[in-house]
C-alpha cells in the first residue's frame, strides 16, 4: 500500500499532466485521509497519523453495515483490521464471508493483521475477580495485537490480597499497569501504591445494586489518595490498553535511542 506521500505525489503529477482537473485534485486528496461509504466516514489516515488504525466498534452496528466497512477496509488493504464487542453470532456471519478474519470470543473481537509486531516492553494487567475477565481479555487481546507484551494476573482481589503478593514477581517489572476491578473498585489503588510505574484502573459493571452499574467503581477510582493512577470509562478495556501501549512504547523507544 502507497504511502500518503506517494499517494499525494501521484495526485499531482496527474493534475501537471492535465490528466485530472483542477475541481477534481481536492476531491482526490480528500479520499487520502477520508474514505466516505454513505454509511461511515472510514479515517483511513489514522494509522500514519497515530501508530494505530481506526478500530470499528460492533456495537450499534446491524450486519449488513459492519459488512460494508469491513469490505472496504480489506479493499484498501489495510495492514489490520480491529472489529471491538462482536457478539459470536456477528463474528460467525463475519468470518463466513471474510475469511481472514480472526476471532477471540472471550474478548469478543475480531482482527485481522497482515503482519503481526514484534512485541516489545511489558504491560502488567491485573483483575479483581474472574467476572471482570471479559473488560480484561478484551484490553489483552488488544495490548497484543498492538504489540505489547502482556503478563496477565486475574482473580486477586483485595477479598484475597495475599493472592497480589504471591504473584508479586509477576508484576513488578513494568513500563505500565492495567488494573481491572468492579464492586467498589478498590484493585487499582492497592495496586498503584505498590508500584513505580503509571497504572490505568478500569471500572466495571460487575457488582450489586449500589454498585450501580460500575458507577460506584468509577468514583472510587477516580477519588483515589495514590498518585500515577487514572481511570478509564466503564468496561473500556480497549481503551485502557490503547493508552497503555502508547505509553509501552514510548518508553521502549526511548530506552533503544539511549
Amino acid at each position: 500500500m502507497k504511502n500518503i506521500k506517494n499517494k499525494l505525489n501521484d495526485i499531482l503529477d496527474s493534475w501537471k499532466n492535465n490528466t485530472l482537473k483542477d475541481d477534481d485534485v481536492l476531491e482526490k486528496i480528500k479520499t487520502l485521509f477520508i474514505d466516505d461509504i454513505g454509511i461511515a466516514n472510514l479515517d483511513i489516515d489514522r494509522e500514519r497519523r497515530r501508530g494505530f488504525p481506526e478500530t470499528v466498534m460492533a456495537e450499534g452496528k446491524n450486519l449488513d453495515d459492519l459488512k460494508k466497512i469491513v469490505g472496504r477496509l480489506f479493499e484498501k488493504n489495510e495492514n489490520l483490521i480491529l472489529i471491538t464487542r462482536v457478539k459470536l453470532n456477528i463474528a460467525n456471519e463475519l468470518t463466513k464471508e471474510f475469511k481472514d478474519l480472526n476471532y477471540e470470543e472471550k474478548a469478543k473481537i475480531l482482527y485481522y493483521q497482515k503482519k503481526a509486531e514484534k512485541k516489545v516492553g511489558k504491560i502488567s494487567l491485573i483483575t479483581a475477580g474472574t467476572s471482570d475477565n471479559q473488560v480484561a481479555e478484551e484490553a489483552r487481546v488488544t495490548a497484543l495485537i498492538m504489540g505489547n507484551n502482556v503478563e496477565t494476573i486475574y482473580d486477586v482481589g483485595i477479598s484475597g490480597i495475599h493472592r497480589l503478593y504471591l504473584n508479586r514477581k509477576k508484576f513488578e517489572m513494568a513500563n505500565v499497569g492495567i488494573v481491572i476491578a468492579g464492586m467498589e473498585g478498590a484493585l487499582p489503588s492497592f495496586v498503584a501504591g505498590l508500584v513505580d510505574y503509571p497504572i490505568i484502573a478500569v471500572p466495571t459493571s460487575v457488582g450489586y445494586g449500589a454498585n450501580l452499574g460500575g458507577f460506584v467503581a468509577m468514583l472510587s477510582m477516580i477519588n483515589s489518595c495514590v498518585p500515577g493512577l487514572s481511570v478509564v470509562n466503564i468496561d473500556n478495556g480497549y481503551g485502557a490498553a490503547y493508552i497503555a501501549s502508547m505509553i509501552n512504547k514510548k518508553i521502549e523507544k526511548k530506552m533503544k535511542k539511549n
